[in-house]
């Protein structure tokens, strides 16, 4: 069974920092590219981050382009996002999810391919 856990959400002012985790387990890790991807209230799900299976690979939606960064430990089975300069439109439940992609990164921005899902932690960046 995969299993993808986030943690690391919580409440913070407009210009402080947040590091989301998600611990992976049921799968071969180093398999797998990862995403990052929130969504509002009343909004559609939107992709955040994506990392390809050995880090070489990765995107950033414009919105936190020069703020987040996504990056991967595979020995741990470990996922992150660190936030920086955080703003009340980053507010949104954020979730970790896995593709098995292989060598084949040709879909790690496309929400679609991704098959596995962990529960959300909230991020609320109060102004």
């Amino acid at each position: 069974l995969v299993q993808l856990v986030a943690s690391g959400g919580g409440s913070v002012q407009a210009g402080g920092s947040l590091r989301l985790s998600c611990a992976a387990s049921g799968l071969t890790y180093n398999y797998y590219c990862m995403g990052w991807f929130r969504q509002a209230p009343g909004k559609q799900r939107e992709g955040v981050a994506y990392i390809s299976r050995d880090s070489r690979t990765t995107y950033y939606a414009d919105s936190v382009k020069g703020r987040f960064t996504i990056s991967r430990d595979n020995a741990k089975n470990t996922l992150s996002l660190q936030m920086n300069s955080l703003k009340p439109e980053d507010t949104a439940m954020y979730s970790c999810a896995a593709q098995n992609c292989g060598w084949d990164s040709s879909k790690l921005i496309d929400p679609g391919a991704y098959n596995h899902w962990g529960q959300g932690t909230q991020v609320t960046v109060s102004s």
